[in-house]
């Protein structure tokens, strides 16, 4: 599904280059669970994003499905960030003045999907996060872990194959960060392709594999 070859990312910063990827190579496979981990400033974020279609690489190949990315229209682009991918963040992105449900619905708004399926949706994803109870709630009614699970719901009401998640349990205490991972797991075994980017070492070794970053260089952690 996913494949990196020697792929760089520049970033020049006050006249300075920084490698943010220096020549990284990664192979990620339909239907695995993957944690990526490394120190701030170790390239995590920024694989991230090249690997989400968010950013691209300065030098080097990106397949996704086999396709160099930089072979895909930016109509195609934009429907594998809407429906293919689904992001999650640690600072769960959710629009404050509206409700849970409303916002787990807004990016199908944006697929111009059909009320009633749009609804179908909403609904079965805030079920299956425990939250359907809580949809007419807005974020600053919620916690940090409910918040989260909204998050997750709006990823899942996309129906993607591929979970990008970056630091999700970031801002949680341990417990509820562990509800989180058990979401993740839930969603795995469901048949998805789950990435999470963590510092976490606990959170990392729930993955099937862990692979380590650090100054922009990525390799497999022996498990």
């Amino acid at each position: 599904m996913i494949i990196f070859k020697d792929i760089s990312k520049i970033y020049r910063i006050g006249g300075e280059e920084v490698h943010a990827l220096d020549h990284a190579n990664l192979h990620i496979s339909s239907g695995e669970f993957v944690s990526i981990i490394g120190p701030s400033g170790s390239g995590k974020s920024t694989m991230m994003n090249i690997m989400g279609c968010l950013d691209t690489a300065d030098k080097g190949q990106y397949l996704l499905d086999r396709q160099p990315v930089t072979d895909y229209t930016e109509n195609e682009l934009t429907r594998i960030r809407s429906q293919k991918i689904g992001f999650i963040f640690q600072s769960f992105n959710l629009i404050g003045n509206m409700s849970a449900e409303e916002n787990v619905e807004l990016p199908l708004i944006y697929q111009k999907l059909p009320a009633k399926k749009r609804k179908e949706r909403v609904h079965n994803a805030l079920e299956k996060v425990q939250l359907y109870e809580r949809r007419r709630h807005k974020p600053n009614q919620l916690s940090g872990g409910q918040q989260q699970r909204v998050a997750i719901a709006r990823a899942m009401a996309a129906e993607p194959s591929l979970y990008l998640a970056d630091e999700p349990t970031g801002n949680l205490d341990s417990g509820t960060g562990s509800q989180i991972m058990d979401l993740f797991q839930d969603l795995h075994e469901h048949g998805n392709t789950i990435v999470i980017i963590t510092h976490d070492e606990s959170v990392a070794a729930q993955a099937q594999r862990r692979i380590r970053m650090k100054d922009g260089h990525a390799w497999e952690v022996a498990i």
